[in-house]
């Protein structure tokens, strides 16, 4: 049944007469329309059209030439007949599949009774395909990353979403018929790129997109038909994948994706190696939320940055989660309060045996926890941001301590104290201002300060490193290279910037009794130190054997267990006190 132009030889005289005054009416309305009217074989007549409905052509289909057919579409009819009998919708949306790009029609129905005639209906057409096709466009713009074209974060989300939903149909059709009764698993990657904030600092934006650009590339070539690549943000994607046997597509998957990451990648006339961590979230086809799973995988990933492997989503990496943000949250509320101390450990002439000053190290005891070590908060601090307020606290602590020392002591002068300065707050902080404030306030000389740096901070950015190194100098600070031999030590970086003292980080010195490769290394550091006239520190000295050792190797300063653990303020300065008066340290 379909909707049908009349012939003219149909019309009686009246109704001819009556369809041009309702020809009339329908062309003064700003939309397309027609006016219809049920005949005797349950049908529906064309009575009148305007211009506007004969432009949008909606008989581009017919093939009924001898009824001239308007619409030939069963909704319409259906819908008609609703109305009539009382049922409305009386406005729907009526999609139209014209070739490739399909049709997005509303269309409205509503009684349209003249005088002398009953059963006629006016029927609008406003055509939205274009607004439709803007729409998706913009929606496809919304879930697209703009540099790379894949799914932007809410783009994948969607994706998984939909992909999960048809797995699920797909599989309960399957187990309708008896096809299958297991569920099939999918995993969802969490791919964060190494060294690319180094490559995008030091090399420019533009390197750091094409990076992102050339990795994006060969993702896309690695991953099979069916599995969904997006880039999550910054230098992080995530992957999609369809698990039909757990062990073995998982392996290969992996296998896959770390040898996008095997070959150098050429950007511009830079050669570069990137690494990446990746965390791993697998469910079954039936979860509650696919989203969670890509959030699982964002914690696993988390995880996997901090130990270095690939890591598996579970229980255990939720809780590992859970206790970092509990502890970051824990943290601020203890710096904003002053719950944090300092605790001192003594440096030491290994000459004289004097102590010459103590390094200031953070520590935290949790009201609940207990005491948490700094290797545990230290880490959370500096990715959460929360590095910066901390070091400024420990620098004017320290310097307040001195302070308060220099009081109390009988000599005019209490040696002086190590600060650890972060490469995160080096970065992002401006700490000559911080290190004047706390000198200026306390009123202290600055070389009663030493701050501790660690090679990261002028592997990353050597030109910045040397512009604060040389503000902190003019302060009249000392500078020492902590963890020495451990980073990417460079000869051309100690000569150029201004170094008092190299520290030798305590994996040399502690075994080195017991390893003749140890104390090669040891002894090349200290002959490097004293050919750039440089003072060297040696750390974790635990017996007295070793301190001697040292010390006949020329090594500058000491400090370990063998001399003090790490002390409170209170006992530092009785240590202080009992060392000079006893003009050496009774151990």
């Amino acid at each position: 049944m379909s909707l049908v132009r009349p012939k003219s030889s149909d019309f009686a005289v009246d109704d001819q007469i009556v369809a041009l005054g309702v020809g009339f009416l329908v062309d003064a309305l700003p939309v397309a329309a027609i006016i219809v009217e049920k005949n005797a074989q349950g049908d529906f007549d064309l009575k009148a059209s305007n211009t506007m409905f004969d432009v949008l052509k909606l008989n581009v289909n017919s093939t009924n030439q001898n009824h001239d057919l308007i619409i030939d579409d069963a909704k319409i009819r259906q819908v008609t007949c609703d109305y009539i009998a009382g049922s409305p919708p009386y406005t729907f949306e009526w999609r139209r599949e014209d070739g490739v790009n399909p049709r997005q029609i509303d269309v409205s129905i509503a009684s349209f009774d003249s005088a002398g005639t009953q059963g006629r209906y006016l029927i609008t057409f406003v055509d939205r395909t274009s607004e439709m096709q803007v729409r998706r466009n913009l929606h496809r713009e919304m879930l697209s990353d703009s540099l790379t074209g894949l799914y932007n974060r809410t783009g994948f989300e969607e994706a998984v979403d939909d992909l999960v939903a048809k797995i699920k149909d797909e599989n309960q059709s399957d187990n309708a018929i008896g096809e299958r009764d297991d569920a099939e698993l999918f995993a969802i990657f969490a791919i964060d790129l190494s060294r690319f904030r180094q490559v995008n600092e030091c090399a420019g934006s533009i390197v750091g997109d094409e990076l992102i650009l050339t990795v994006a590339s060969r993702l896309s070539n690695v991953i099979r038909n069916g599995d969904v690549l997006g880039r999550m943000g910054g230098n992080e994607f995530g992957i999609f994948v369809r698990l039909k046997n757990k062990t073995d597509d998982l392996d290969a998957t992996i296998a896959r994706i770390s040898s996008v990451f095997d070959d150098p990648y050429a950007l511009g006339a830079l050669k570069v190696s990137v690494s990446a961590a990746m965390g791993i979230a697998i469910d079954k086809h039936d979860c509650a939320n696919p989203s969670d799973n890509i959030r699982h995988a964002q914690i696993a990933l988390k995880q996997a940055k901090t130990t270095g492997k690939i890591e598996h989503y579970s229980k255990a990496v939720l809780d590992f989660s859970r206790n970092r943000f509990t502890l970051e949250s824990d943290l601020r509320t203890a710096i904003d309060q002053d719950a944090l101390e300092l605790a001192f450990q003594p440096l030491v002439d290994l000459g004289t045996e004097q102590v010459i000053g103590f390094e200031a190290l953070a520590r935290w005891n949790h009201p609940d926890r207990g005491p948490i070590s700094p290797a545990e908060f230290i880490p959370i601090a500096e990715e959460c941001g929360l590095i910066v307020p901390l070091g400024r606290w420990a620098l004017y602590e320290a310097a307040k301590t001195l302070k308060k020392w220099d009081k109390q002591s009988s000599s005019q002068l209490c040696g002086r104290i190590s600060v650890n300065l972060s490469a995160v707050q080096f970065v992002h902080d401006d700490v000559a201002y911080a290190v004047e404030e706390a000198v200026r306030t306390n009123g202290l000389s600055g070389d009663q300060l030493t701050l501790e740096l660690t090679e990261s901070v002028i592997v990353s950015d050597p030109d910045r490193a040397r512009n604060v190194m040389e503000a902190l100098k003019s302060l009249d600070t000392k500078l020492a290279m902590d963890d020495f031999g451990t980073g990417y030590s460079s000869l051309e970086y100690l000569q150029k910037l201004p170094i008092d003292i190299l520290k030798i980080d305590r994996s040399f010195v502690t075994p080195m009794l017991q390893d003749r490769d140890r104390v090669a290394i040891v002894r090349a550091v200290l002959s490097l130190a004293s050919a750039l006239g440089m003072e060297t520190t040696a750390e974790g000295i635990e017996t007295k054997e070793l301190s001697n050792t040292l010390a006949a190797l020329g090594c500058s300063n000491g400090q370990g267990y063998y001399y003090a653990k790490p002390l409170s303020a209170d006992d530092a300065f009785a240590f202080l006190e009992q060392a000079r008066a006893s003009k050496a340290i009774t151990v």
